[in-house]
This record gives C-alpha cells, structure tokens and sequence, in this order.
C-alpha cells in the first residue's frame, strides 16, 4: 500500500489519526529552507477497526534537513548480555557512515549513552547541551501502550547460559565518533529543549534496544511521540533483547523484526539507512540543480 497522491495522504491521515495509531505526519507545517530529503518510510494500517489484520504501508515524506536530528540511544562500550555487547558492535560498524552522511548535510546528532553522563561531564558537547535554556514540554498525548509481541520479562539476554544483569557500561562504543558539533545527553527534557530551540520537528532514532530503551528512554521513542516530535526510527541499526527460548519462540532477528513491526503500528514509521542516504545524496543534487 503506497500513498503518495494529495488526496491519499489526506485520507490515510483521517484514518491513522481517527484509529489513534500514529501522529498525523502529512499534516504538518511546509519545511523551513533548507534541503529536503525525500523519504521513503514503512508503517501499519490497521483498515477494519474491529479486524485484527494489519496491512504494511510505504509513505513518502519530504523532511527538511534543518529540520532533523539522530539520535544514537544506549550504544554503550559493554552490556550485560554478551551477545547484546557482540551485535551493538555490528551495529556500530554500520552506523559511522550513516552519522557522516548526515553531518555532512547539517543533521544534528544527539549521542545518548544513557547512564554514563559523568563520564561525560567535561565534554565539550555535553556542556553545551546544559547551556540549552529550558523548553517545558507541551501535555502529553495519551497513546495506548499495547503489550509488546515479545516475552522479555527474564531480561531477553540470548546468551547461554544467560548472563547476570548488571551495569557493564562506562561510555558510548568507541567505533561511534563524538564530533565538534554534536550533543550529549540522556535527559528527555534535555533533547527536547534542544530540538525546540533549533526547529527541529523529526527525530530519526537509532541504537538498543527495540523493545526497552528505543520506546522508554525519556528521549526516546514513546515520550518524544507523546510530546508531538515526529519520530522514525532506523530499523536496520537497531536490536532487541530477546531471547528466542521466551514467546513466541521465534529466532532472535524475527523477534526483532515483530518489536519494530509494534512500533510500526502504533508510535511512528520507520525508515532504512540506506533509504536515508540516498536521500541525503538526493538533497545534495537537487540543492545544486
């Protein structure tokens, strides 16, 4: 399912805000000057409001470069769970050219190790992000918080035998970069602030993990949608912690892929990384034109 005509993005609109799914994200105000990046995002419609059938749906979206921000949630140095710590290396690997990409366009990147903010104290970046006057954030919109498709209440560590949880983390993964322009915090108040005093309306989300900290960090998922951020979350650098052993006893990357279909239908679309640097490529060339 694919909207792209005027008169179909209106009408998904209707029919995403009347069944309370999703923000509205084509009733929005025209971006800003600045290069636009036209998307290609995936989410979830759920057609009959009494069926139980959810139908994938392509959207495209033009976003405004100076109107974006990453944010990289929990890319920590260790975890707890070995093979948590084993793919957030992989996942590192394949965010640096991705965060390059962006700065090279403007994007603002917001490094969000959480936990670890005194190992950050002295940081330029960090400092910066506390000189942010304060932004009160708007009510909360009400969004119902479905149960998860997945069983992760032991803590979803696949590794056997299952690894004690304790806190392992000191900082953000070395492989990620902390560049001159970037921010550091962990506060959702903090980011916030940030975003509303540089126009920012679209927060890409990447990092850990799906099912814990990209939907409950203060400054992630379910609290930035609450407050009427447009999220999107990159659904090829992220990971859950879930252990195949628990419901549904699917394999860990299916599990996955279920918590990021979750999110699809009920908080915000996703996107592909290499669906966002084309558009990024794309913005360049058409800035030039």
């Amino acid at each position: 399912m694919v909207f792209s005509s005027w008169r179909a993005k209106v009408a998904a609109a209707l029919l995403i805000g009347e069944l309370g799914l999703i923000p509205a994200y084509f009733a929005k105000d025209a971006p800003r000057s600045g290069q636009a990046m036209h998307l290609t995002l995936r989410t979830r419609l759920q057609p009959l409001k009494a069926g139980t059938e959810w139908q994938e749906a392509t959207l495209r979206e033009d976003i405004s470069t100076n109107e974006a921000a990453i944010i990289i949630c929990d890319m920590w140095d260790n975890h707890w769970c070995a093979g948590a710590a084993k793919r957030v290396v992989v996942l590192a690997k394949k965010m640096v050219p991705v965060l390059d990409a962006a700065r090279g366009h403007g994007i603002v990147i917001i490094h969000a190790p959480s936990e670890t903010m005194d190992f950050y104290k002295d940081f330029a970046q960090r400092k910066r992000m506390l000189e942010i006057p304060k932004v009160d954030p708007p009510p909360i919109v009400n969004i119902a918080r479905p149960p998860l498709p997945i069983d992760d209440s032991d803590g979803g560590c696949d590794t056997t035998p299952p690894d004690t949880e304790h806190t392992a983390w000191k900082h953000e993964n070395s492989i990620i970069s902390i560049h001159d322009g970037d921010f550091i915090s962990d506060d959702g108040n903090e980011v916030y602030s940030l975003l509303q005093q540089r126009g920012i309306k679209n927060l890409f989300v990447m990092g850990v993990h799906t099912n814990m900290c990209i939907l409950n960090r203060t400054f992630a998922i379910r609290h930035m949608t609450e407050r009427g951020i447009r999220c999107i979350l990159v659904r090829d650098l992220t990971d859950s912690l879930y252990n195949p052993k628990d419901a549904p006893h699917v394999s860990h990357e299916a599990g996955t892929e279920l918590v990021i279909e979750y999110i699809e239908q009920n908080y915000c679309p996703t996107v592909l990384s290499r669906d966002l640097v084309s558009a990024l490529r794309g913005s360049a060339t058409a800035s030039r034109n």
